[in-house]
């Protein structure tokens, strides 16, 4: 079959409207959201069911052509982009947006790969329910990437990450065979839980197509703080204390650097220090608790919590938010630092986690020695110190300089890595390896760990054909 029997084949499984080969219809599906990939690919197919994603498989088994799952083309690593030799197709599950399902009694909706994270939210939210995770870009970012990711975001301190809100899938194999897994059950002790095997996978296994997600009650109260503390160790005796005083009710606990803050008042629009009158500490910590209680309740220990806090040396000042409007500005801040950085320019960007208790070590020392090995560097660091996940990017302030610094990648990654290594971390917390880390994986995963994940891509994608060239 050639080229345009394959597309016509194509089209008449998803509509001719659905097939895009235009450059101008298909540019914006080929360059990551960073910029920093960009390829080129067969044709951009769009399919609006679980049964067309499995058709197009199928031809695309029997043809030999490779498949690039994409959602909302959010990720940080290139995983949904295609290589740059024009043979894959990027099948973008977009379309595929409907909430199938939602059964309050038991916590738990169904909804397709396409629906954005904030319709999620929003659908859980008109049922009287919770879908705790959080990102950035929940109004762009779909769950399909979600999952394919294993997405952590701000609440995984309380709730878990992507996988532990995961009940069961479907998913669309690469020869085009549908595993019907959305059981939405707590216990099902029934062999092999499969769906592990898909979250976290970056579509190098099949294209997940729906989910059962587990859903919380709504709390009824939330209170949101940003804190002046002096360092990350004190944030850390601070996490230690906001969890034997609140305990589970501490949803999210975010350390912000004051060089991320900055980054955010100069960049983003409407943006403000909380603090500016009193306060210009070189960290801070957004603390946000919730509960099924009242909110004047949750305030009054928060603003107990506080006062230990300032007692105890652990924060120099804070602020809490008395509205909801007052807590997304604070939110504004943390969520806005991606962007601002994107704004300023370029940088060498590193997702870690780390020990909880290994963080204020990994920040002087890891500080201290790309100082020496690279003068002038800024280190751009934040993230979630509640589960030790730290979003460490490293840039020159000017531009100019910038362009150079960033040839110094492989040099700075290995001392990164390295150290993050040695204290039993992990180079990857939330973002996956997609293009970005697929080779540097292999100096830190043992060959028993890669033989056992390349055993798997073997048994499931024989021919290779899913999203190859990431993870493996």
């Amino acid at each position: 079959m050639n080229d345009q029997d394959f597309l016509a084949a194509l089209a008449a499984v998803v509509g001719p409207t659905q097939v895009l080969t235009d450059p101008a219809d298909t540019a914006p599906y080929l360059t990551d959201w960073r910029g920093r990939y960009t390829g080129t690919a067969r044709a951009v197919v769009r399919p609006g069911s679980t049964g067309e994603v499995a058709d197009i498989a199928k031809l695309c088994t029997v043809h030999g052509v490779a498949m690039v799952p994409q959602g909302g083309n959010t990720g940080l690593c290139g995983g949904a982009t295609p290589d740059s030799s024009g043979a894959a197709l990027v099948v973008n599950l977009s379309r595929m947006n409907r909430i199938r399902r939602i059964d309050p009694a038991n916590l738990a909706l169904v909804a397709e790969a396409g629906c954005t994270l904030a319709s999620i939210q929003e659908a859980a939210r008109e049922a009287g329910c919770l879908f705790p995770l959080s990102l950035a870009s929940e109004g762009t970012c779909e769950i399909g990437g979600n999952l394919s990711t294993n997405a952590g975001g701000v609440q995984v301190l309380r709730y878990g990450n992507t996988r532990e809100l995961t009940l069961g899938l479907e998913v669309v194999l690469p020869d085009g065979r549908i595993w019907n897994g959305l059981r939405a059950l707590r216990k099902d002790n029934t062999g092999y839980d499969l769906k592990h095997l898909f979250v976290g996978a970056e579509g190098t296994l099949g294209f997940i197509t729906a989910a059962a997600l587990k859903l919380f009650p709504l709390p009824r109260a939330a209170v949101t703080t940003w804190l002046a503390v002096p360092d990350p160790a004190a944030a850390v005796r601070l996490l230690s204390r906001a969890q034997q005083r609140l305990g589970a009710r501490v949803t999210a606990f975010e350390l912000v650097s004051r060089v991320c803050l900055e980054l955010v008042l100069r960049h983003i629009p409407n943006t403000r220090d909380p603090l500016a009158e009193s306060s210009s500490s070189p960290w801070y910590v957004l603390l946000e608790a919730s509960d099924g209680g009242s909110e004047e309740a949750l305030m009054a220990e928060v603003e107990a919590l506080l006062e230990a806090a300032l007692e105890a040396g652990e924060a120099s000042d804070g602020a809490i938010a008395q509205s909801g409007d007052q807590a997304r500005q604070l939110w504004a801040l943390r969520e806005n630092i991606s962007e601002a950085q994107k704004i300023d320019g370029i940088s060498i960007k590193h997702d870690i986690s780390l020990p909880v208790s290994a963080i204020p070590g990994f920040l002087d020392a890891a500080g201290e020695e790309l100082a020496r090995a690279f003068p002038g560097v800024r280190i751009v660091a934040f993230g979630h110190l509640g589960d030790g996940n730290l979003h460490y990017n490293l840039s020159k302030p000017e531009a100019q300089a910038n362009a150079v610094f960033i040839d110094s990648q492989p040099e700075a990654n290995r001392l990164v890595h390295d150290r993050v290594v040695a204290l039993e971390g992990s180079i990857s917390a939330e973002h996956g390896l997609g293009q970005l880390k697929r080779e540097e994986i292999r100096r830190y995963k043992s060959a028993v760990e890669l033989d056992l994940m390349r055993a798997v891509k073997a048994a499931i994608d024989p021919a290779g054909l899913m999203n190859p060239g990431k993870v493996l």
